[in-house]
């Protein structure tokens, strides 16, 4: 990171209004956003008509121009992109200058703050189509922007290129880029706009059974570009199935009444985002949001994912030492979801600094059992020789599953025969043979024995 950018970001920092809404001292700004990208190209297959057989990168660059962002004073000593110029190198590099006029670039202020935040941007470019414009004059070769934030956003930009003409004469007049084949600017960029964009937060969604959750997807298309089409589709484990299907000039199709998309945000605001509501085992896959204009498509793949934490019980949880046999602690691990759980045991005694954990000679397991709404239960048996334990000691069952942010321990408790106890107990008994020997007396009278010299 350069001195002035260490500065910037410590501008930014000291005033901290960038990552809030816009305020009343904050006001709209056009900057560019300079991001580092990848051009991937594939490479054909040794054989006329075979598909490609490897992918090859070259290092680019993207100039987001005219991007909208808040400012609130800290933007001051921001400026904007001054292209190098014309290279008279063999290897010019690769400039795609993309102008935000047209459609909005969405998170713009977490792309141009994301070196200050300590978030890392992965951005690709790759050629996306050529076709003749609509006018029919000439040839438009369009690129596929993708970018991806750490913090999971991903954004898709379909740029529009440069304008190639048919004519010969006009083709002696331009320059063209030596690996794009495109019209290259004076600076030897690529000019390109931004036609259609869409976006999501989240690439992964994770939610207990019964819950309700939206899947986030939007867009934006040009003015006189329209929404042609919109679909979320589910896959999981080997099949896919439509969830739901928008198409200009037909009816919504929901595929399932768990399912919903808001018509009136969907065509006002561009939200396409999917709401399911008692989320169930069915509605675990990878989600695709694919939103379609006449001529071009995106898509963004969110996976949603269950997670039901285990409820855990010990038992007995308390075990007294009587003589020299064996006991059995049962950790009884129910309802949770996914399969993988682990489950382990330890010991703690007076002596101990620590718990010990136990070895798994004295540990064994039940079969995993799946219940009617397809979450599992599982049982975990320990072994105590008491012949061998020195009361008191504490047994612990250690319970750890994804939907647990911590491990569950539940812990039973091994203690001495009470000496107090007994005799206590002791003398229960004999108060009592003594009251059912007084009781018959009383019941059958005392009498006197017979004095036989007196008569």
């Amino acid at each position: 990171m350069s001195l002035g950018l260490v500065l910037f970001c410590g501008l930014l920092a000291l005033k901290t209004g960038w990552t809030e809404d816009l305020g009343p001292r904050s006001s709209l700004r056009s900057v560019d956003v300079v991001l580092d990208c990848l051009y991937i190209e594939e490479t054909a297959g040794d054989l006329p008509g075979s598909f490609a057989s490897s992918f090859s990168q070259d290092s680019a660059t993207l100039v987001l121009r005219d991007v909208s962002v808040i400012d609130d004073g800290s933007l001051d000593d921001v400026t904007n992109y001054e292209a190098p110029g014309a290279s008279t190198g063999s290897a010019p590099p690769l400039i795609f200058e993309a102008s935000a006029k047209l459609v909005a670039i969405p998170y713009a202020e977490s792309l141009l703050h994301a070196d200050c935040s300590g978030e890392e941007v992965t951005c690709e470019i790759s050629l996306y189509s050529r076709h003749q414009t609509d006018e029919g004059t000439c040839q438009s070769s369009w690129f596929m922007g993708t970018l991806k934030l750490s913090s999971g956003i991903s954004i898709a930009l379909v740029l529009r290129g440069p304008c190639r003409s048919d004519g010969k004469e006009e083709e002696r007049m331009i320059v063209l880029h030596p690996k794009l084949k495109v019209p290259v600017s004076n600076e030897g960029t690529v000019l390109t706009t931004v036609e259609f964009q869409s976006s999501s937060l989240t690439p992964t969604l994770r939610t207990r059974l019964g819950s309700s959750v939206t899947l986030n997807c939007r867009f934006a298309l040009a003015p006189g570009s329209p929404l042609a089409l919109l679909e979320w589709r589910l896959q999981h484990q080997g099949s896919g199935r439509s969830v739901f299907r928008y198409q200009t000039g037909s009816e919504p199709q929901e595929e399932q009444p768990t399912a919903h998309v808001d018509m009136v945000q969907l065509l006002e605001t561009g939200d396409a985002s999917l709401s399911l509501h008692g989320v169930g085992m069915k509605d675990e896959g990878t989600y695709i949001c694919l939103v379609s204009s006449p001529k071009h498509q995106t898509q963004h793949i969110i996976q949603l994912q269950l997670a039901e934490p285990p409820r855990v019980r010990l038992f007995p949880d308390l075990v007294s030492r009587e003589g020299d046999g064996t006991t059995t602690l049962t950790c009884e691990i129910s309802g949770y979801y996914p399969l993988d759980v682990s489950v382990s045991w330890t010991r703690e005694s007076p002596e101990d600094e620590d718990k010990v954990p136990i070895p798994s000679s004295s540990i064994y397991f039940s079969s995993h059992r799946q219940g009617q709404v397809g979450t599992y239960s599982i049982s975990s048996y320990l072994l105590i020789n008491l012949a061998t334990e020195l009361a008191p000691v504490t047994f612990s069952c250690h319970v750890s599953h994804l939907a647990l942010e911590e491990p569950v321990v539940v812990s039973a408790h091994l203690r001495a025969p009470n000496q107090k106890t007994s005799k206590v107990v002791v003398g229960v008994i004999i108060s009592t043979a003594l009251f059912v020997v007084a009781l018959f007396g009383l019941t059958h009278g005392w009498r006197k024995p017979v004095d036989l010299k007196a008569e």
